[in-house]
């Protein structure tokens, strides 16, 4: 059985089985003290520990992976000169998908009005809410560069690594015959990373069982009730531009058939949505685009760990729904030019805000500051926000596949058999001699 279909089955089991516990607890049946049992030892117990490790054992991937994949791929770059052109064309069409995303959210939330009509129950969770305040844009922005790179490494900041990551590349491919040594032993050192990925990868399925096991049993689907129209824009827009939007731009900008890319994206997007971290899955969409959509790693090194940081076309989304919805329900009409704003704003804070946590919120809170809505708002959404996080997370990654497609097919960096090969069956995690996974 392939790693995908092993994967599938798990998310299938876990989603179930939190279901159930949720209807246990809910229901009082079979008991205060079996279902308190159940609370303990297995919610709160084994499913959010072995979650946690999994995600805490990606994590650990994550930066000695972007570093070291990143320095890899700018030193080839370097030598043709093509850092420049790639990096432009990377950020302006990740820009551009964020446009498209919240301006779709806003036409589409404008259209059905979730905010109209909602009860205050909806949004009793107000008081308690303590939302932070947004740091100013121009802060962010700035913090994109790094002044201590080890803090940046230790700290997860991946613009930051990101920027320190391209400088250190292109300074080893100027090197000549001392810089070719140190190529080499980034070379090297990515091969032995990306194994121990795939060892890692082995375990994916119990972590991802345990991780929506937990989820779903604390969450259950009652919280959807009372926020169901607005849970159902923001789905609605989500599947729209990830099917729609994406694919458009894919056949447009690139000429390439959108349904294999979503195919061999599918075991990719089921992971994302069990991690609802876009950071975490970075290794397994770096290996899914260069090994089964034909990526160059010199691209895909690049627009990969970029995307996961500054690609925020899920969280646009929620922005837009969100912004109009909690205007609809304080009565506040914002006009043209604040959804103007809006646009602008979350464009931009999708490049700067990346690497704080919490970084949805963080830039919800900011666009309504700039449209003078309250930031107490945030606390209305916040009930279903998790469920609409796995789902944009997915998205997310799948707008950074097609981006780096299109950037790699317009620098001759795409292998269009390997992208058109049906011979695939689940996630490819492997280094230059092994593979893991069935092909």
């Amino acid at each position: 059985m392939g790693l995908t279909t092993r994967i599938v089955i798990a998310m299938g089991a876990g989603i179930a089985l939190g279901l159930l516990f949720n209807t246990l607890n809910m229901s009082g049946f079979p008991g205060a003290g079996v279902n308190e049992a159940i609370n303990i030892y297995l919610t709160e117990g084994l499913f959010d520990i072995v979650g946690r490790i999994f995600i805490a054992s990606l994590k650990l991937m994550v930066v000695p992976l972007v570093l070291v994949s990143l320095i890899s791929g700018a030193c080839a770059l370097s030598e043709g000169s093509r850092i420049g052109p790639l990096a432009g064309k990377t950020i302006l069409l990740y820009m551009l998908t964020t446009a498209i995303a919240i301006t779709l959210a806003l036409c589409l939330a404008l259209l059905f009005q979730p905010g109209v009509g909602v009860s205050e129950a909806a949004a009793q969770a107000t008081a308690a809410f303590q939302p932070k305040e947004p740091p100013p844009l121009s802060e962010v922005l700035v913090n994109i560069f790094p002044t201590n790179p080890v803090a940046a490494m230790a700290e997860g900041n991946m613009l930051q690594i990101i920027v320190f990551a391209l400088l250190m590349g292109y300074a080893i491919s100027r090197c000549g015959e001392p810089g070719q040594r140190i190529a080499a032993f980034f070379n090297d050192l990515n091969s032995v990373v990306l194994r121990m990925v795939g060892v890692l990868m082995v375990f994916a399925p119990y972590g991802v069982f345990a991780l929506l096991a937990k989820t779903f049993a604390d969450l259950g689907l009652g919280g959807l009730v009372q926020l169901g129209k607005y849970f159902l824009v923001v789905l609605g827009a989500l599947l729209l531009h990830a099917l729609g939007v994406y694919s458009l731009l894919l056949k447009l900008l690139s000429g390439l058939n959108p349904l294999e890319l979503l195919k061999k994206m599918r075991s990719t997007m089921v992971f994302a949505f069990s991690t609802a971290s876009s950071a975490a899955t970075i290794p397994v969409t770096l290996s899914t685009v260069e090994k089964r959509l034909g990526v160059d790693n010199k691209v895909a090194a690049f627009t990969i760990p970029l995307g996961a940081t500054i690609n925020m076309d899920g969280t646009a989304i929620m922005q837009g729904v969100a912004t109009v919805f909690i205007a609809q329900f304080f009565g506040v009409e914002i006009g043209l030019m604040g959804y103007l704003t809006v646009i602008l704003t979350a464009t931009l804070a999708s490049i700067g805000t990346a690497g704080v946590p919490g970084v949805g919120l963080i830039m919800l809170g900011m666009v309504l500051q700039q449209v003078g809505l309250p930031l107490e708002g945030i606390a209305m959404i916040i009930g279903v926000d998790r469920l609409l996080d796995m789902v944009r997370t997915a998205v997310n990654i799948t707008g950074d596949a097609v981006v780096s497609s299109v950037v790699a097919k317009s620098e001759g960096a795409l292998d269009e058999e390997t992208f058109y090969d049906a011979n695939y069956d689940s996630v490819s995690i492997s280094d230059s001699h092994n593979t893991i996974g069935a092909h």
